[in-house]
């Protein structure tokens, strides 16, 4: 791994922009103002011109689903899984998956992306494509408590036990919903978490249909029936959570629940808007996710950070709510927290190296009052030139470094054609 020096370069650090030389060793920031006593730079950087922020932390999504962009759109929810989306993914192959996740990291590395927390029904490839990348994952197969429950179970812990040495690849049992998943089955996850100590990534209170028939099922909402059942005792990053009692907010709080808000999947499915204003005033760690391109249709966390910026503003008709300095923390910090990803989510020594440099000569960007506001209102996800990723260059000047994206085009242009 190289040592690598980023010279005359401003940069994002503790929610300040200071002026910068960041010197990289092993994977870590060894310092932000310049090469410590012994450093030699394999690599030099010109960063004049340019800003250096916290690699962003995509905290929900589905990534093979990139092969879904622009496919299942203008329809119902309902129809969207059940009608269109789930047959495919029933008639898609490993390969299929594998290729349309590399697409997905592409896609993320080139609008400033460093981690993604992915869900996907097909074990295996999740893990190889981030690695390929070169980026930083936190994967959990798909459970869904029908038949072949156990087999998830299985293949979820073989994952586990094949990726649990590397630094870049943590995992999470995903339970997908409340609605896919019994209570045994999802007492069965539970004991899972217990024996091996991974974390919790469910869909929660997504729907209004989800709301009703929790309420018919069990009498409860489905936040009250998950903390009666247990599910909150084990760190839980839930994501969605756009129908919320005031119950539910107080509940999420009260037993440290992450939610990670996705913004414009909700908005394009139609299931509304999260109330995530409230959720912050109750002290929720909230987080940012783009959910899958089949849903959004785009994993760029700029055009995130912008519709996350807007809504509480329109729904709550008050234009001092949930600033960008906020969702520029929900894209980072709280992402990092959510995972259980130390030293993450911002640029300091001693912090792990995911840095994306962002060239600023762009009218949009001009002129730079506030850069906070520039990154959340202006920046396109264009701007991103360079990103590195646990000390590596994963792409520079706009060109993946481990990646033949020609390679990655070609292949999904070779899978849609029979769709």
């Amino acid at each position: 791994m190289e040592n690598i020096l980023i010279k005359n370069t401003k940069a994002l650090s503790g929610g300040q922009v200071v002026e910068a030389e960041i010197a990289i060793a092993s994977g870590v920031i060894l310092s932000m103002t310049g090469a410590p006593e012994g450093f030699t730079a394999d690599k030099v950087i010109d960063g004049a011109g340019k800003l250096c922020i916290p690699g962003l932390i995509n905290a929900h999504t589905h990534v093979y689903m990139s092969l879904f962009r622009n496919y299942a759109d203008d329809v119902a929810f309902t129809e969207w899984l059940f009608g269109r989306v789930l047959p495919k993914e029933d008639a898609m192959s490993v390969e299929d998956a594998y290729w349309g996740t590399l697409l997905g990291c592409i896609e993320m590395v080139k609008s400033g992306t460093t981690t993604f927390c992915d869900m996907y029904p097909i074990a295996g490839m999740s893990a190889e494509a981030a690695r390929k990348a070169g980026m930083r994952a936190v994967v959990s197969r798909g459970l869904t408590g029908s038949e072949g429950g156990e087999r998830r179970i299985a293949e979820a812990l073989g994952e586990w036990e094949t990726w649990k040495h590397d630094p870049m690849v943590t995992h999470m049992l995903a339970p997908h919903a409340i609605y896919t998943c019994d209570t045994p089955f999802l007492e069965r996850v539970m004991q899972v978490s217990d024996e091996t100590g991974m974390l919790i990534n469910t869909h929660l209170s997504e729907s209004e249909k989800e709301i009703a028939d929790c309420y018919a099922e069990h009498g409860c909402s489905p936040v009250e029936y998950l903390a009666k059942l247990g599910l909150f005792d084990r760190k839980t990053l839930a994501a969605h959570c756009v129908h919320l009692s005031e119950l539910d907010i107080m509940l999420l709080a009260e037993k440290g629940v992450s939610v990670a808000h996705n913004p414009k999947s909700n908005l394009k499915l139609a299931n509304g808007i999260a109330p995530v204003k409230q959720l912050l005033d109750a002290g929720v760690n909230v987080c940012l996710g783009t959910d899958g391109a089949g849903s959004n249709n785009t994993l760029n966390m700029f055009s995130e950070m912008n519709f996350a910026c807007l809504l509480p503003k329109g729904v709550n008709k008050q234009g001092d709510v949930v600033s960008a300095n906020t969702v520029l923390q929900m894209a980072t910090l709280n992402g990092a927290k959510a995972l259980s990803q130390e030293n993450l989510g911002d640029l300091q020594a001693g912090w792990k190296a995911d840095i994306a440099i962002l060239n600023l000569d762009h009218p949009w960007m001009y002129p730079m009052h506030n850069v906070a506001n520039a990154l959340c209102y202006s920046a396109t996800g264009t701007e991103v030139e360079t990103v590195i990723i646990g000390g590596e260059v994963v792409m520079e000047d706009r060109r993946m470094t481990k990646i033949d994206e020609e390679e990655v085009y070609a292949n999904i242009a070779r899978i849609a054609k029979d769709w």
